[in-house]
């Protein structure tokens, strides 16, 4: 159906004239990416590459360090840069110690590779996760000074509660709050006094650490709805609320440092000085993958590319069965005038070199061999590299091996990503 359906709107076009005939969108690699098929095309290990620009990695650093306002540190978002030689590289070039985490094996494997790194969860983990850092937490960190646990609900506190029992442990409790994006945490300033009477009935086991705010809608509704400095001016306003029930309640906060992180690399370019947080979170913007392509990060340079060899390539489109479709295709679209198949696919990525080269969605994915289409201009033969950008890097990342950092005209190094986790 989904062909039939194509040759019946290929006539409908071809009938209203070809002036709705696509144009010529191909080209040969920029000089920036031909230096890198080249590299690769003689010295490469023949397979998919994730390739890391450890200079744009860097002066992404510089740019993110510039932006941020005076009274706010930063936390570096490690599911977005899964790699431990990756996140200390932030790490050196930001000056920051402090980063957050989303899974408990990351946690352990920063706990071993940093141990004077300071954590705080991006998410509520179930408290399993927690004891299994516990069992596998060696060396220098000190877990009951440098990490912070996100709590969501009362529910949850007391889980925890038990838990540091069990380990004769006090644990640092940060608390999620709902600024908008409405994915838990709390949503009203009066749920606080429970959680936070609870923390204070039990000091030796808990410790009340700061709140998490999260305020990843912000900018996504239309513009007539609201727009971006809008949403901001709401979470701000919601986390202020947060903040005075919390000194009301206990005064002594006041005088206590406190975590009150917000933020995240959309949006990290709304805070200034004004803001009521104290840390922001960001990883993304650092490699910025495509779906970080947003005004705010117009200063940021991507940084992470899927490099994928071409392992067959020939002149027009021949597509399985009885019908001409792909001559019929290819004679209207000149960007289907070359076929290429490349090694893997389906990857949550873009093509972004050569230029004009777009995936075949009538042919199919593949994640073994995935078929591409250009026009002849883009120059591609077999052995060539197609270039795709992520669309994220927090989990795309983590699905080609050792991650090939590129600076100076070569592959340098090889960073080893983060691990998904071994057995209890």
């Amino acid at each position: 159906m989904k062909r039939r359906g194509f040759l019946v709107g290929l006539g409908a076009l071809a009938a209203g004239g070809w002036l709705l005939r696509p144009d010529n969108q191909g080209a040969p690699h920029t000089p920036y990416f031909q230096a890198i098929n080249d590299h690769l095309r003689n010295a490469g290990p023949g397979r998919p590459l994730m390739l890391v620009d450890q200079q744009r990695l860097v002066r992404n650093c510089h740019t993110l360090k510039a932006m941020l306002p005076s009274r706010c540190a930063l936390r570096i978002v490690a599911k977005s840069l899964p790699s431990v030689p990756m996140i200390q590289t932030v790490m050196r070039e930001t000056g920051s110690d402090r980063v957050m985490v989303f899974h408990q094996p990351f946690m352990n494997a920063l706990a071993d590779a940093e141990p004077g790194v300071d954590m705080l969860l991006g998410k509520p983990m179930p408290v399993q996760a927690a004891r299994q850092f516990y069992n596998e937490l060696s060396g220098d960190f000190d877990a009951d000074r440098q990490l912070q646990w996100l709590i969501d609900s009362r529910q949850r506190l007391e889980q925890y509660l038990q838990l540091a029992k069990t380990l004769n442990r006090r644990l640092n409790i940060n608390i999620e709050l709902d600024v908008g994006l409405h994915r838990g945490g709390l949503g009203d300033p009066n749920q606080l006094d429970a959680m936070i009477g609870l923390i204070q009935a039990h000091p030796a086991h808990l410790r009340f650490s700061g709140f998490m705010g999260y305020d990843a809608h912000v900018g996504k509704l239309p513009g007539f709805i609201q727009n971006a400095e809008e949403g901001h001016r709401e979470t701000e306003a919601i986390y202020q609320g947060f903040i005075e029930r919390l000194y009301r309640l206990v005064p002594a906060y006041r005088d206590e440092t406190l975590c009150f992180n917000g933020g995240g690399s959309p949006t990290i370019g709304l805070y200034d000085d004004s803001t009521v947080v104290n840390e922001l979170a960001a990883g993304s913007c650092l490699v910025k993958a495509s779906d970080f392509d947003l005004p705010l990060l117009a200063d940021f340079e991507p940084a992470v590319f899927i490099a994928a060899p071409v392992l067959k390539q020939w002149d027009g489109l021949n597509l399985p069965g009885p019908l001409p479709l792909g001559e019929l295709w290819q004679r209207w679209d000149p960007n289907r005038r070359q076929t290429y198949f490349i090694y893997g696919g389906y990857w949550k990525a873009t093509p972004v070199s050569p230029a004009g080269i777009r995936e075949n969605g009538v042919y199919g994915h593949s994640t073994n061999q995935m078929m591409f289409n250009g026009s002849a201009d883009t120059a591609l033969q077999v052995d060539d590299q197609l270039f795709l950008r992520p669309t994220q890097s927090e989990f795309v990342l983590l699905q080609f091996g050792d991650l090939a950092v590129w600076q100076d005209g070569a592959i340098q190094d090889w960073w080893p990503p983060l691990t998904q986790g071994k057995g209890a």
